[in-house]
């Protein structure tokens, strides 16, 4: 991880939240568990919590307001993705958007905030990216209390409800924590107070944090939001934060100055310019990418034998690149592709020696690959069937709808990927 100034992070040092400010990224819309105090709108500018968004960015959307951003508030030292749903329910955007940043903004702190359910896959990217802070939401360590906050927890697939749901987020979380603290991360625990569910459940919480060498904890007052399980739980009062920090201060940092922040906050703890910037993230979320240039003149392909487009992208050693002859479709060449294993480089050295191409065709590919091809300008397509008819749709210009290929499951072992992971996005 490169030297940073660490304390320019104006909610984990309360000293710098009068002169550093930070940036939330909404970037990551889907979330993989629902809390019972959580209510999730994006269209409300006047109202300032978390889950509330008024536009939701793409990565290349978020770069581009970044600039914006720092343009307006020169004070930005950080960069986080805090929803409005999970970063990790969202990894390819959320890995995305920081690869972003890490080129224009290499001095910038990254926070990323997750209530750690998938966070576990994806520690190393988090380390080889830069990222200086993490906050993971836990509320409860018993299953029994984790049980009435969390309606349900979705894995992969597979929603789990009751004290199971609760059991297997507890067993990721505390995973995810002792990984991000072995990487050198600093960690905020934010637990939501809530009066009658997990109030007196605190101190149990901040023990096994604790114990685990988290930096800072953060208790934040539940703050009741229509429409929810919890609508008519009283918010806590001061005492009640007041004494349970007295109490968890003795065994964690307490954090005293949140400001239960939107997930497009922008600007200093105390000057919210979120408000301000609105119309700008709007008009940033309506950016398209950079579109497929007329005059590149081929298509390449992921084909096992070079009659069917049958391989997944990130199986693919070669591609074929096809174009348009006097008689038909010509093969050009077989280009090779980049090797597995070298994450997003991989797919920006792809998409770097496709400059030519317009698109490329595949039977199954990646979120992370497929993004960043149309940041070059390359339309990612998941087709199936006979390369003469993907060519001929593809140089046409007709929708490729028809000849989608059947998407994979988890691990894409149903589309005959080996599910390697080496490069599938």
């Amino acid at each position: 991880m490169s030297a940073k100034d660490i304390s320019r992070h104006p909610c984990f040092n309360k000293e710098s939240a009068g002169e550093c400010g930070r940036v939330h990224l909404p970037v990551a819309p889907k979330c993989n568990i629902q809390c019972n105090y959580c209510n999730r709108k994006y269209d409300c500018v006047n109202e300032s919590r978390p889950g509330v968004t008024s536009s939701v960015l793409k990565p290349f959307q978020a770069a581009e307001y970044m600039d914006k951003v720092i343009e307006r508030e020169p004070r930005i030292t950080v960069a986080g993705i805090a929803g409005p749903g999970d970063p990790f329910a969202n990894p390819a955007e959320t890995l995305e958007t920081v690869r972003l940043l890490n080129k224009k903004h290499p001095g910038m702190l990254f926070c990323l905030s997750s209530n750690g359910l998938n966070l576990l896959p994806y520690l190393d990217d988090l380390a080889e990216l830069n990222v200086t802070h993490v906050t993971v939401t836990m509320n409860a360590v018993a299953p029994v209390i984790g049980a009435k906050i969390y309606s349900w927890v979705k894995d992969g697939n597979v929603v789990y409800r009751g004290e199971q749901g609760a059991a297997l987020l507890l067993e990721k979380q505390l995973a995810a924590i002792k990984g991000l603290k072995e990487r050198g991360i600093t960690v905020k625990i934010n637990t939501i107070v809530i009066p009658g569910v997990n109030d007196q459940h605190i101190p149990e919480v901040t023990k096994i944090v604790a114990a685990l060498g988290v930096d800072i904890q953060n208790l934040i007052p539940m703050k009741p939001n229509a429409d929810t399980l919890f609508c008519d739980v009283p918010e806590p009062n001061a005492k009640m934060i007041k004494d349970l920090r007295a109490v968890a201060g003795k065994l964690v940092k307490q954090m005293t100055h949140c400001k239960r922040c939107r997930a497009d906050a922008v600007g200093l703890l105390s000057d919210d310019q979120s408000v301000a910037l609105c119309g700008t993230l709007q008009a940033c979320s309506k950016l398209k990418p950079r579109t497929p240039n007329a005059d590149r003149p081929y298509v390449a392909i992921a084909t096992r034998e070079g009659m069917l487009v049958n391989q997944h992208l990130g199986e693919a050693s070669t591609l074929q690149i096809w174009g348009q002859g006097e008689n038909g479709f010509k093969l050009i060449e077989t280009r090779q592709a980049p090797r597995p294993g070298c994450g997003p480089k991989r797919w920006e050295e792809l998409a770097r020696s496709l400059s030519d191409c317009r698109s490329v065709l595949s039977s199954a590919m990646g979120d992370t690959p497929k993004m960043l091809l149309e940041d070059y300008g390359i339309k990612g397509h998941i087709v199936s069937g006979f390369i003469e008819d993907a060519l001929d749709a593809a140089f046409s210009g007709r929708e490729m709808g028809a000849l989608g290929a059947r998407m994979p499951k988890a691990g894409c072992a149903a589309s005959g990927c080996s599910g390697g992971g080496e490069g599938c996005g």
